[in-house]
């Protein structure tokens, strides 16, 4: 298992995270996604430090708050020494009927922090990331709130989840104007079925080095080796009851054909390689991978000990390309007459 600095902060976080929102169930997507109880999510979360993770990532919404209780109750059941894992939460969905109990305002942000750290059992948060954005909240009233978290010592980190390249540049401008806690990571999805985040928000990632979580690393289940044009809706899983992330599935298709003769080369499952083309990517910090059956989990941790070649990255590369789209194939026309002068992207 590597190990890789989470941003530009000093926290050191493994590249394989454990994601729990498989944990608890419950009704509509909750249950749909998964329904692990203690005892399941006991033996996940020691399979996963076991191997070497020291990443877990949940959030108050999930199975509307019982994610974070079986996860905190896992690491006491467990006796993990506190300083030995990293704990993510989020905020931002409804907790309550009233139209307070939503969104990153100061009042729901303060409220929602210690719910959390009272269902987890703990005194402080590794990273509290806002799940995503929030119209009717302005980025400054958000960003003061959680340098206030931090600096009361119940936030060790921040972070932001699902927001827009040109907002994430203007949180950053604010927490720099503003003299505020410092945006360490961005938790985004990205997948060899859905690379758009290349487009604005990777380079953006990069310039101003915030560290990159990726959730849905096999876009649903889609890349887990049980679909391919021969096995088109007929299979039964997550995706049959939430077909969440959209997918171009022809698309997908002839990136699935190239991961699975790589898989069967390397003789290792279609999923490892997924998650193992994540891996090689710069701009990655922390792949989240989350799992209903143990077997699933333990098939995902080997992704850490793969190494691809560059003729296999090349080939996955080019199957899973993203077609050219404006403003890009114009930068990359009229920037032909640097090209050799200068390393500046």
């Amino acid at each position: 298992m590597h190990y890789n600095q989470l941003g530009q902060s000093g926290l050191f976080v493994s590249e394989l995270c454990l994601g729990t929102m498989t944990f608890g169930g419950g009704e509509g997507i909750w249950g749909a996604i998964g329904a692990l109880q203690q005892r399941d999510a006991n033996a996940m979360v020691k399979t996963a430090l076991d191997a070497g993770v020291n990443f877990i990532d949940t959030a108050n919404v999930y199975s509307a708050g019982l994610s974070e209780r079986i996860t905190g109750q896992a690491l006491k059941d467990l006796g993990i020494p506190r300083d030995e894992v990293v704990v993510a939460t989020k905020v931002l969905g409804p907790m309550g009927t009233g139209p307070n109990a939503r969104g990153a305002g100061r009042g729901h942000i303060m409220d929602q922090v210690d719910a959390s750290l009272t269902r987890l059992g703990l005194d402080y948060i590794d990273l509290y990331q806002i799940h995503g954005f929030d119209n009717a909240t302005s980025i400054e009233e958000t960003l003061t709130a959680l340098t206030d978290l931090v600096r009361s010592g119940k936030v060790r980190y921040i972070g932001l989840s699902n927001w827009a390249a040109w907002r994430i540049m203007k949180g950053i401008g604010i927490t720099q104007a503003r003299g505020l806690a410092p945006i360490a990571s961005l938790q985004a999805y990205y997948s060899l079925a859905g690379r758009e985040l290349e487009r604005e928000v990777v380079p953006l990632l990069t310039s101003e080095g915030l560290g990159l979580m990726v959730w849905s690393p096999l876009a649903g289940g889609f890349l887990s080796g049980k679909y391919t044009r021969e096995t088109d809706g007929a299979v039964e899983g997550r995706r049959a009851r939430f077909d969440f992330p959209p997918v171009d599935k022809e698309r997908t298709y002839d990136v699935v054909d190239v991961l699975a003769a790589i898989a069967k080369d390397r003789g290792v499952s279609l999923a490892a390689v997924a998650l193992g083309w994540l891996l090689h990517q710069p701009a990655v910090s922390s792949v989240i991978i989350g799992a209903t059956r143990p077997e699933q989990l333990t098939d995902n941790l080997t992704a850490s000990a793969l190494t691809l070649t560059a003729g296999e990255l090349e080939r996955i590369g080019a199957a899973s390309a993203l077609k050219p789209e404006y403003p890009g194939w114009m930068l990359e026309r009229q920037g032909e007459y640097r090209q050799g002068q200068s390393r500046v992207r």
